[in-house]
């Protein structure tokens, strides 16, 4: 009816309907060309972890791409619930956003009284990065490849062990998916922190750990520990030599740190369009994806609806993982 009314003419019914989806359509794009007209707050971790990181250069080529300045808000206590609950409460208007990692998705399957639901209260936008976990191991453990060490595990059950961070952290998880899959028994040896477990595996006080390329390849590359694989579908651009843990004897096995940006629940589909473009257009950019190679994380990018999978796909596989360990606070 806007058509008709601008030209003074009464189109036909078939005309109507096709003049009514234009109309809309001049609509949407005109309000999202309005979009934004002020800086954007973006909820993100505590300073110093890798995501905080990777926040920081999402948040520029938002600026970049958006024209606005993108107020970064650092919101890590309690495990991100502060920042999602925040999020979750925002108004649906495209100038609140979460950038977060998937310790935000997974800490309702760990934590009660989580309060948000974040399948419920958020509206996927893009995965952004991810962190393929590698398999270290001490030298002085005789297995040289991860058929050897499953090997060895079986023939010694509770005799090896694995170092990693706090409870339900993603060092902590990853070596529980491994022994679920490959059907051993190693015991946890916990550290107040992942890179305290690093340090622990370098220094031979433990025998495995599971955790990013930013934990152990450095030690990889002077011998200090010995790296067996990494749990990705395709060998990682970090550590291209580095065979998968698939090709490496143990298929079924992948874990990765990811993250991404969300909005709160019921944000207009078309403010959700126009992020998700400048971000897909951020993580395809060469120096982009060479500032995240130089901090151990690789760059990537996704639609919405995919982004949705993933979290859901997520949920299901570390939730399995999480009742199989008896993880609960």
């Amino acid at each position: 009816m806007i058509f008709s009314t601008f030209f003074g003419v009464q189109p036909a019914p078939g005309a109507a309907r096709a003049s009514a989806l234009l109309g809309i359509f001049v609509l949407s794009a005109a309000f999202a060309q309005d979009y934004p007209v002020r800086p954007l707050r973006m909820l993100a971790p505590e300073p110093g972890g890798g995501n905080e990181v990777a926040g920081r250069i999402i948040a520029q080529a938002l600026v970049d791409g958006l024209g606005q300045q993108v107020v970064i808000e650092n919101r890590g206590g309690a495990a991100g619930a502060i920042a999602g609950e925040i999020v979750a409460k925002a108004q649906p208007d495209g100038y609140t956003v979460l950038y977060y990692g998937s310790s935000i998705w997974l800490l309702p399957l760990l934590r009660r009284g989580v309060p948000f639901d974040p399948v419920r209260d958020f509206a996927p936008v893009s995965l952004a990065t991810r962190a393929p976990f590698f398999l270290f191991v001490h030298p002085s453990l005789p297995a040289k490849n991860v058929r050897e060490l499953v090997a060895l595990a079986k023939a010694q059950p509770g005799k090896l062990n694995y170092g990693s961070a706090g409870s339900g952290s993603a060092t902590h998880l990853s070596a529980e998916l491994f022994k679920l899959v490959a059907g051993v028994n190693i015991e946890r040896v916990p550290y107040k922190g992942s890179g305290l477990a690093a340090t622990a595996l370098a220094a031979g006080e433990i025998q495995m750990l599971f955790g990013s390329a930013s934990l152990g390849l450095a030690n990889a590359k002077s011998g200090r520990v010995r790296v067996l694989g990494v749990g990705a579908a395709q060998p990682s651009p970090l550590a291209p030599d580095v065979p998968t843990m698939a090709a490496a004897g143990l298929p079924g096995y992948e874990a990765a740190s990811l993250s991404g940006m969300f909005a709160p629940a019921k944000t207009p589909a078309h403010l959700i369009r126009r992020l998700n473009q400048e971000i897909v257009r951020a993580m395809a950019r060469p120096d982009v994806k060479e500032r995240f190679l130089n901090a151990a994380i690789e760059a990537i990018g996704s639609t919405p609806e995919e982004f949705g999978a993933v979290v859901k796909a997520d949920m299901a596989k570390w939730g399995r993982v999480i009742q199989a360990a008896g993880i609960h606070d």
